[in-house]
């Protein structure tokens, strides 16, 4: 460039010992601070370069041009008309510096040219107010160094410079910041006034690399009339933007978390060929973005639109952009219209397993319609084809267990995958440890998972009796799709699969409950968990047993505590029944073989007192189950005790709380009510 001193190489061997070595000076600091400051300013302006710009010393890694070069090289610009600085020399050979004024001379053509830099930008529209707003937004992006009063006065001053000029600073990447900043201090009348100067541009700010940042913040902090500015100017595009390399991103954000049921309609639709991004349906109000009813009224278009859905789908994995949501809805309407052992499956299925990176199906697996998607790939794939797929979440089960969707997908493996060895090796491990007997850290984490939302579904879904009572509709809705699938693509029984799957899953399962049962009754998490594993476990479930009823007489006042909860209520009542309660037979499920829990809990009752504790507390159902239990050796002895103690049961059936209305502030105190399960013991004990 212009204006840069080049120093000599210490490599330069050749040179004559005559020529004298330039020696440079530092520039001051204060002008490159200033040169440095012009240059973050200015954006579309070329970079001006200092004439005193100065390099580092010998050994930087650079090869410098000789003396001699140098010469020739000045020669040349000095003929062009470009003047530079004489290097100053120290030492008894430096030359004096000349009387010529090259010096100021340089100094005052960088001066000419900052001035003239700064004419060029103070011409351009807007100018003194873009960098005012600058100044502003400096401020103003320092939040917790910014008192609430000054901030008000900063952004009533920012708005009095952006009002009617919006669109002037949005298609900057510097000054499209200072609106992002406006529009988050923002009150609503003013994030309206933004959003209305902005309609109908919204599409184009969206296709910006840097403006499509403001219309997710319009989206986040903004409200159902700016959302509905924005979203409509989408209808008919779809198609091009969702492979724009800019607009995809915002276009599934809109789509995913800002969009109405309706919007969301409307874009999908798009999917499915041109004519449903101009017209409507006839007869159709509301368009539906139902492929199903689509091509129920419009037969004659199943193959136009079948083959439009899925060459866009095709494009988008092809370009690896499988992350959109509005990708995965469309791939799940696909599939859904597909016919099962069609070429078309065959295709479709090719398709999700051709990404050797395995990115699309670990993509599809965090979303609702992706992992319906892969739970229905399973179900209609081969065994290979499940293998395959079962492959690409190599090392992710666990994560795919606690999440809200992915664990669906182990749900489907479990039911489909007729090679139980497979979800053993591949699946299991991941999920229970390699180890029948768990160390520490996999104690703790199979702790933590099955106390977790969607963490313990997997373990709970193989033992469980009702489904209901820990999965959604949604969640039973695709298993029973699934059911109805491998009807026609499975060949094991279901039963035999689940009892060989609950063999191989028990073993940790019940060393952790043996292990760490005071910790599982805390929670109802953990209580369910135990409720359920316990009758289903199969074999050798002592230990784990003998822990639970251990709890009775836990010296802990935490696990004390935790034994008057509801949820441990119904773990004891459960165990001391044999079994859970089948409420599509109306009867006790008995656990093969029998638990003989009920025995062990009453021997663990120190004294007839611990007996009517149970019996007159929240949790009297447990005892009322003991007395009802299949198999009970204690029945009559049981029966004595109550018999004796029929006064204090007849005052805990009917017991109120004494609580005056002072004590509560309410004019009308509510009691506790009676107690039932007391009410049934007195009924069974006559």
């Amino acid at each position: 460039m212009v204006g840069i001193k080049r120093k000599q190489s210490a490599s330069s061997g050749t040179k004559s010992s005559h020529i004298k070595k330039r020696k440079h000076t530092s520039p001051p600091a204060v002008e490159s601070s200033t040169s440095s400051n012009f240059e973050a300013e200015t954006d579309s302006d070329p970079i001006i370069e200092s004439d005193t710009t100065d390099h580092s010393g010998d050994g930087d890694g650079v090869s410098w041009p000789s003396d001699q070069d140098e010469d020739t090289q000045d020669e040349k610009e000095a003929a062009a008309g470009v003047q530079h600085k004489s290097p100053r020399q120290t030492g008894p050979t430096a030359a004096p510096e000349t009387a010529n004024g090259t010096s100021s001379l340089s100094k005052e053509s960088h001066a000419k040219q900052k001035a003239l830099a700064h004419e060029r930008k103070a011409a351009k529209p807007n100018a003194d107010g873009i960098a005012r707003s600058k100044k502003l937004w400096e401020r103003l992006r320092r939040k917790s160094h910014v008192p609430l009063d000054e901030r008000k006065k900063l952004v009533a001053e920012l708005f009095d410079i952006i009002t009617g000029h919006v669109k002037d600073f949005v298609l900057k990447h510097d000054s499209v910041r200072v609106v992002q900043t406006a529009i988050k201090y923002a009150n609503r009348d003013q994030r309206k006034m933004i959003a209305k100067e902005l309609k109908g541009e919204f599409r184009n700010l969206a296709e910006s690399r840097y403006a499509k940042f403001l219309l997710g913040k319009l989206l986040v902090h903004g409200d159902k009339e700016i959302r509905d500015l924005i979203v409509p100017e989408f209808y008919g595009h779809v198609c091009r933007l969702i492979k724009h390399p800019e607009t995809s991103w915002i276009l599934d954000d809109v789509y995913r978390g800002a969009a109405t049921s309706q919007q969301k309609d409307y874009l999908l639709r798009e999917w499915f060929g041109a004519e449903f991004a101009i017209f409507k349906s006839e007869g159709e109000e509301n368009p539906t973005s139902v492929l199903e009813s689509i091509l129920a009224q419009n037969p004659e278009k199943r193959k136009p639109v079948m083959h439009a859905l899925h060459d866009l789908i095709n494009q988008l994995i092809q370009k690896k952009t499988t992350g959109f949501t509005m990708l995965h809805d469309a791939m799940r309407q696909y599939m859904l219209n597909i016919n099962p052992g069609s070429e078309e499956m065959t295709e479709f299925i090719e398709l999700l397993k051709g990404d050797e990176e395995g990115d699309l199906l670990k993509n599809l697996a965090f979303t609702s319609s992706g992992a319906g998607v892969v739970s229905m790939a399973l179900a209609h794939g081969n065994a290979k084809d499940r293998k395959m797929i079962v492959r690409a979440y190599k090392n992710l089960f666990s994560q795919l267990a606690h999440d809200e969707h992915g664990h669906q997908i182990i749900l489907a493996a479990y039911d489909v995958i007729d090679d139980t060895v497979l979800t053993s090796k591949s699946i299991l491990p991941e999920l229970v440890g390699k180890s029948a007997d768990p160390d520490e850290t996999q104690t703790e984490a199979l702790t933590t998972a099955v106390n977790h939302k969607f963490a313990r579904i997997p373990f709970l879904y193989l033992f469980a009796n009702r489904r209901d009572s820990f999965m959604d509709v949604t969640e039973r809705r695709l298993l029973d799709t699934v059911h109805r699938i491998r009807t026609e693509t499975s060949k094991k029984d279901p039963a035999s699969r689940r009892k060989e799957l609950i063999a191989r899953m028990s073993p940790p399962l019940l060393s952790l409950i043996a292990n760490n049962a005071a910790t599982l009754v805390q929670s109802s998490f953990g209580c369910q968990f135990m409720m359920e594993v316990l009758p289903g476990a199969g074999s050798n479930r002592a230990p784990a047993l003998k822990a639970v009823v251990a709890l009775v007489h836990s010296e802990s006042s935490e696990v004390q505590e935790a034994l008057k909860t509801p949820a441990a209520g119904r773990l004891f009542k459960t165990l001391v029944q044999g079994g859970p309660y089948d409420t599509q037979h109306q009867r006790i499920k008995i656990a093969e073989p029998a638990l003989g829990f009920h025995n062990l809990f009453f021997e663990a009752l120190q004294g007839n007192d611990q007996v009517l504790d149970w019996a007159t507390s929240d949790n009297s159902f447990v005892i009322v189950g003991l007395l009802e239990a299949e198999g009970f050796e204690n029945q009559e002895k049981l029966r004595k005790i109550l018999r004796k103690a029929k006064q204090r049961l007849e005052e805990a059936a009917g017991q109120r709380p004494k609580v005056s209305p002072a004590e509560t502030g309410r004019k009308k105190v509510k009691g506790k009510g009676e107690n039932k399960g007391v009410r049934l013991l007195l009924q069974n004990i006559v």
